[in-house]
């Protein structure tokens, strides 16, 4: 179905509140519950006795409770909503499969559907907790490199153009996946990627960065996979990052003077990053880095 000129305004901007008073009264004129619903959460926000807002907040509930599930049903089959605004799905996980890369192109349909988790198949979670069944003195602080990889085939079919956030956390797709992913039809408007756990190492980083396919992320989830200095440096050419999570990952030294001359060094808002990732050098080179904003430099001279 193709998108109303408001409904395409409120996946821009889906914090327009004036915009969904305007959506409510489209809902009303087809009697969808969810105008009312729209109606009681924005008097919600506005509301500041307590009385009052337990009483919009039970009238809410009720009328959640009693659609959410017919709501939910407008999804297609093997999709989850795990995130909604006023009733609608925002968020949606998929587990990935032969029919996954279809399944997730009619989810992306939906009216408000901006943000994707892609999860493991039944096979290859079963594979992971088998392992790690078997590490019963199981360490997080000496957890050792992932696993090889399940590949994911058909990650290039995807087209992933219409989302903001695509998340593939504890996700083992390695860097076969990574490269897949990085061929995809389209991904230029994801604004956050999550690749957490992912057991992806500086080829697969290198591939997506040079893809161009991801060139709007702002926030990177790189939490423990396999990254190397060499890894960091390709990642320069996610220009736009503003919060980068690279924990986990020995990058050493020379991963530090990556990061320091990275053009998203001056723009960094958040750097996740722990003393043993980097080592003793690295972490002088980041302490003393003028690329870095003030208050960066700053939590390192205090490490």
């Amino acid at each position: 179905m193709e998108a109303t000129p408001l409904e395409q305004l409120l996946r821009e901007a889906p914090d327009d509140l004036a915009a969904w008073s305007a959506y409510s009264d489209v809902l009303l004129e087809k009697d969808d519950a969810r105008s009312r619903l729209i109606e009681l959460e924005l008097r919600l926000t506005r509301e500041v006795r307590v009385v009052e807002r337990e009483s919009l907040q039970s009238e809410i509930d009720l009328l959640t409770e009693e659609h959410q599930e017919s709501w939910d049903a407008e999804l297609p089959e093997g999709v989850e909503a795990v995130a909604r605004c006023y009733g609608f799905a925002t968020k949606v996980a998929v587990d990935w499969s032969p029919e996954a890369p279809a399944r997730i192109a009619e989810a992306l349909q939906g009216r408000f559907v901006t943000r994707l988790r892609i999860r493991p198949g039944t096979a290859a979670q079963e594979a992971d907790d088998e392992h790690w069944s078997d590490e019963p003195d199981f360490d997080e602080d000496d957890m050792p490199l992932p696993l090889p990889p399940h590949e994911a085939d058909g990650f290039a079919d995807l087209d992933l153009g219409g989302i903001r956030e695509l998340d593939l956390s504890y996700f083992r797709i390695g860097d076969p996946g990574a490269n897949g992913l990085a061929a995809a039809a389209s991904a230029g408007r994801v604004a956050t990627l999550d690749l957490r756990y992912c057991g992806i190492g500086s080829d697969g980083a290198a591939a997506l960065a040079a893809s161009g396919k991801f060139g709007d992320v702002r926030r990177l989830h790189f939490q423990r996979n396999r990254l190397t200095g060499e890894g960091v440096r390709a990642l320069a050419c996610f220009e736009r990052i503003e919060e980068l999570d690279l924990r986990y990952n020995q990058i050493g030294a020379d991963g530090a003077q990556a990061l320091i001359e990275a053009p998203f060094a001056g723009s960094l808002k958040r750097l996740l990053l722990h003393r043993q990732d980097v080592s003793e050098a690295g972490v002088k080179k980041l302490a003393s880095a003028p690329q870095l904003p003030t208050a960066l430099r700053s939590f390192w001279r205090s490490m």
